[in-house]
C-alpha cells in the first residue's frame, strides 16, 4: 500500500500528542496515513507495553489510520546507526510516502530527538539505490520521501507551518485519551503519578494548540518545523 503521509514516532502517543489533528485533516480529505512507532514505550512508569500497544489499537481506530506498526526498538536506548537506519529505511520503500512527520529536533526526552535524526538521516538514505533492502527475499526500489517535516512536542519551537485543526479538535482529543494508563484518568488514582498524568497536562497541551492557533486566526492549531526551505506557486495559497 502506498502512503500518502507517513508518521514516525518514538513512542505510542507521540503522534497523538502532536500531529493527530493533522492526520485526522488528511484522512478527512481523502489521504492515506499510517503511523510507525519505534518503541512500544516500556519504560513507560505506568502501564505495561502490552498495554500501550492496546490502548495505539484504539487510537488507530479513532483516527482512522491506514496502518500502525511498531518496529519494537529499545525505548531509551535505541540509537542514530545502520541497523536501525536499514529498519526505517525498509519502511519507507515499502510505503513510499510523499510526506514524512517525525519527532522533534529537539525536546526534553532524549528519545525524541534521537528519532527525529534517525528518521531524517535515513529519510535521505533511503534513496540511495547502491543500500540494498529486502522484504520477503525481493530487493527494494530506493525511495525518499519529497518532504519531511517535525512536529512540535513539550519544548517550544518555532514552528515553520501551521496547520488549522479546530474542526478535529475533539476527535484528536479522543484519540489522545485513548491512552488510559499514560494521562489523567481519575478512575485510576493507584498508579504512579507523573508529569503527563497530571490533570493539568492535557490543559497544557490545549494551551499550546490555542496558543498555535491563533497566529492564523484559528481556535485550534498544530505546528511543524522544516530543515529545507519551502516553495508555493502562489502567495494566494497561504493563510
Amino acid at each position: 500500500m502506498k502512503l500518502d503521509t507517513l508518521v514516525f514516532a518514538a513512542h505510542p502517543d507521540d503522534a497523538e500528542l502532536s500531529c493527530s489533528g493533522t492526520i485526522l485533516k488528511q484522512i478527512e480529505a481523502g489521504k492515506k496515513v499510517g503511523v510507525i512507532d519505534l518503541t512500544r514505550g516500556e519504560l513507560g512508569t505506568r502501564g505495561s507495553a502490552d498495554q500501550r500497544g492496546d490502548e495505539a489499537e484504539v487510537s488507530k481506530n479513532i483516527l482512522g489510520l491506514h496502518i500502525r506498526e511498531n518496529l519494537r526498538m529499545r525505548d531509551g536506548f535505541f540509537i542514530n546507526d545502520e541497523e536501525h537506519q536499514l529498519q526505517i529505511i525498509t519502511v519507507l520503500r515499502k510505503y513510499k510516502p510523499h510526506i514524512v512527520l517525525c519527532n522533534a529536533l529537539c525536546d526534553r526526552h532524549p528519545d525524541h530527538s534521537e528519532g527525529s535524526d534517525l528518521v531524517i538521516k535515513s529519510a535521505f538514505l533511503s534513496g540511495l539505490n547502491k543500500i540494498e533492502t529486502r522484504v520477503n527475499d525481493v530487493v527494494q526500489e530506493a525511495w525518499r520521501p519529497p518532504l519531511v517535516f517535525q512536529y512540535i512536542q513539550d519544548t517550544y519551537i518555532k514552528p515553520d507551518i501551521l496547520i488549522d485543526i479546530t474542526d478535529v479538535w475533539d476527535k484528536k482529543m479522543d484519540s489522545i485519551r485513548a491512552f488510559k494508563t499514560q494521562f489523567f484518568n481519575p478512575e485510576d488514582i493507584k498508579s504512579d503519578a507523573t508529569y503527563i498524568s497530571s490533570p493539568d497536562f492535557l490543559n497544557i497541551v490545549e494551551s499550546r494548540a490555542r496558543e498555535l492557533g491563533k497566529n492564523i486566526g484559528a481556535k485550534y492549531a498544530e505546528g511543524f518545523t522544516s530543515k529545507k526551505l519551502l516553495g508555493v506557486n502562489d502567495l494566494f495559497n497561504l493563510k
